[in-house]
C-alpha cells in the first residue's frame, strides 16, 4: 500500500501543474463545475478552443489540402442501429472490467496490467514488460478472462486505493451509450451515440466515391465527437467519455494494404514532429492484440508526464467494414477498377476495397501539445545589486498554433499611444486573433501573454508617435525587434502561417 505521506512523483507534480495552468489561463475547465462537475467531462475555455481549433484545422488541411486524393465529410452522430451490429460494436465493443472488493473501486483490467508493464520498464526490466504485455494480448485474444485475472494476481498488481489484491472476476463491459430513437418512448428501437467516427465514413463510401468522382486509392477524412462509457476515465483529458476524433479512412486495392499502411505510418509520424512533438518523445507501439478487423496496427505514442501513451492509431482494417455493411444492408459496397492488372493485362474489375485508417484523438493531441509547450526556465533580471534570478513559465507553442498571435500594448495611457495601439489593432484584426491591453506594468503584461503562449507582443511607445515604428517582443527569446508598423502584417503572417509546419512534411 502506498504511504499517504509520500511525496508526489515528479510526473504527478508536472501533470497537476499543467492541469492547474489549463484552468487558470482559460484552456480547459471541469464541465458544469458550479454543480461539482461531471466525471471525465471537460469544457474548453477561450484559449483552449482556439488552440484545439488550430490543431483540427491544421490536421484537416494537411489531409484534404495537401493530398489531392483525400476529401472530407461530416457524418451525423446518430446512425441506424444496424450500423453498430455490422461493425461489431453491439457484440464486441467491450473492455475487461474488474473490481477491488476492499476499495469498491472499478478498473479496466488491461489498464492495470499496462500500468504494471510501464512500471517494470521504468525499473529497467523492458523484457519483463514486453512479456507481460504479450501474455495479456494472448489472453484477451483468446477471451480468457480468468487468465487475465490470474495475471493480475501473479504480478501482485494492487488496487491503487486499498493497496490489496482482493479482486473480483474479470468481466466484459460494453462501452456504448444508448438512447431512444424517437421522441415518444417505446415508439422506436434503441439507438446509440456513436463510439467512433469511422463508421460514418464507411456507410458513405459509395456516396463520396461517386459524387466526388474519386478513384482508388483515395481517402475520406472526418472530424467529430464520439462517446464511450469508459470504466475508468482519468489523466485529465486523456481519457474522456465525450471526446473528439480526427480520422481518415484510405480505400485501396486489396494486396496493397501493407505498402499504404507503412506509408501512412511514416507520414503521420512526420506530421506530429512538424507540429512540435520531438522525436525523442514519440515512439511506435505495435499492437500485441489486434482488433477483429485488423491485420496490422500500430500506435504513435507520446511521452506524457504519466508515461508513453497513444495519441494516434494507424490500422490496416482489411475489407472487414465494407464487407460487413454489404452483408447486413444487402447493398453492394464494391468499386469497379479500370486499371489494368500487369499480370493479366485485364482490368482489376469489381472488388470491395481494403482500408488503412489513421485516427487521432484531438483531445489527446491537445494535451500532448500543451504538455510539450509548458516550459519553466530560470532567468536572470536586473544588473548589479538589483540582479535577481527567478523562474519564468511560458507556453512554447508553435506560432501557427498559438491561441493569440499578437498582443498590442500602449506603453502608457496617454500621449496618443492608446489610440495608436487601437489603430494597429483595427488594421490587423481581420488577419490574426489579437489582444489589446493597457493594464499594469509592461512586464506583467508580457508575463500574462507568455502564460497563454502568445508569440509576439507589440509595444507602442514615444518613438512610435514620431516615426511609426514599434517594438516587437519575442516570447521564447524575450528579444526585441524594432520595425515599421507597415511591416507587421507580413512579419506576423509569415511566422504564424501553416506553411511553416507544412514545410516539414
Amino acid at each position: 500500500m502506498s504511504n499517504p505521506t509520500q511525496k508526489p512523483s515528479l510526473e504527478n507534480t508536472q501533470l497537476k501543474d499543467i492541469v492547474a495552468h489549463a484552468k487558470e489561463y482559460g484552456f480547459v475547465f471541469p464541465s458544469s463545475e458550479i454543480y461539482d462537475g461531471l466525471a471525465a467531462v471537460y469544457d474548453y475555455g477561450p484559449n483552449g478552443v482556439e488552440l484545439k481549433n488550430n490543431l483540427k484545422q491544421l490536421w484537416w488541411r494537411a489531409m484534404t489540402q495537401l493530398n489531392a486524393n483525400v476529401v472530407g465529410i461530416d457524418a451525423a452522430i446518430f446512425m441506424h442501429p444496424l450500423t453498430w451490429k455490422a461493425s461489431g460494436h453491439v457484440d464486441g465493443f467491450n473492455d475487461p472490467l474488474i473490481d477491488n472488493l476492499d476499495s469498491k473501486k472499478r478498473y479496466r483490467a488491461d489498464v492495470l496490467i499496462e500500468d504494471k508493464a510501464a512500471e517494470l520498464a521504468k525499473q529497467g526490466d523492458q523484457a519483463g514488460a514486453d512479456i507481460l504485455l504479450a501474455d495479456m494480448g494472448r489472453l484477451l485474444t483468446a477471451e480468457d478472462l480468468a487468465g487475465v485475472r490470474q495475471l493480475i494476481i501473479d504480478y501482485k498488481i494492487m488496487c491503487p486505493v486499498s493497496g490489496t489484491c482482493n479482486w473480483t472476476d474479470v468481466r466484459q463491459f460494453n462501452l456504448m451509450y444508448s438512447t431512444q430513437g424517437s421522441a415518444v418512448e417505446g415508439d422506436a428501437a434503441q439507438i446509440y451515440l456513436r463510439p467512433e467516427t469511422a463508421q460514418g465514413i464507411f456507410v458513405n463510401f459509395l456516396n463520396v466515391q461517386k459524387s466526388a468522382r474519386m478513384k482508388v486509392p483515395f481517402g475520406i477524412a472526418q472530424i467529430g465527437k464520439a462517446f464511450r462509457n469508459e470504466i475508468v476515465a482519468r489523466q485529465f483529458i486523456f481519457r474522456m467519455r465525450e471526446f473528439e476524433q480526427m480520422e481518415m479512412q484510405f480505400f485501396i486495392r486489396p494486396g496493397t494494404e501493407m505498402e499504404w499502411y507503412n506509408k501512412w505510418k511514416e507520414t503521420r509520424h512526420r506530421w506530429h514532429q512538424a507540429v512540435g512533438l520531438p522525436t525523442d518523445k514519440l515512439r511506435f507501439h505495435d499492437h500485441d492484440k489486434l482488433a477483429h478487423y485488423a491485420n496490422a496496427a500500430v500506435d504513435i505514442e507520446y511521452e506524457f508526464p504519466f508515461g508513453f501513451k497513444e495519441i494516434e492509431g494507424i490500422h490496416s482494417r482489411t475489407d472487414f467494414d465494407l464487407t460487413q455493411h454489404q452483408a447486413l444492408s444487402r447493398k453492394k459496397q464494391q468499386y469497379f477498377d479500370n486499371d489494368l492488372d500487369p499480370e493479366t493485362g485485364k482490368p482489376y474489375g469489381n472488388y470491395v476495397p481494403y482500408v488503412v485508417e489513421t485516427s487521432v484523438g484531438a483531445d489527446r493531441l491537445f494535451l500532448a501539445t500543451l504538455c510539450q509547450a509548458y516550459t519553466e526556465e530560470t532567468i536572470t533580471e536586473g544588473e548589479g545589486e538589483k540582479e535577481q534570478t527567478k523562474t519564468r513559465t511560458f507556453l512554447k507553442l508553435h506560432p501557427a498554433l498559438a491561441p493569440v498571435k499578437a498582443a498590442i500594448f500602449p506603453l502608457v495611457k496617454k500621449d496618443g499611444m492608446p489610440e495608436k495601439a487601437q489603430a494597429i489593432f483595427e488594421e490587423l484584426r481581420h488577419d490574426f486573433r489579437l489582444l489589446i491591453e493597457d493594464k499594469d506594468a509592461i512586464g506583467k503584461r508580457y508575463t500574462r501573454q507568455d502564460l497563454i503562449g502568445t508569440p509576439f507582443c507589440i509595444v507602442v511607445d514615444g518613438q512610435t508617435m514620431e516615426d511609426d515604428t514599434v517594438t516587437v517582443r519575442h516570447r521564447d527569446s524575450r528579444e526585441q525587434t524594432r520595425m515599421p508598423i507597415a511591416e507587421l502584417r507580413n512579419y506576423i503572417g509569415e511566422a504564424v502561417s501553416f506553411r511553416r509546419i507544412f514545410e516539414h512534411l
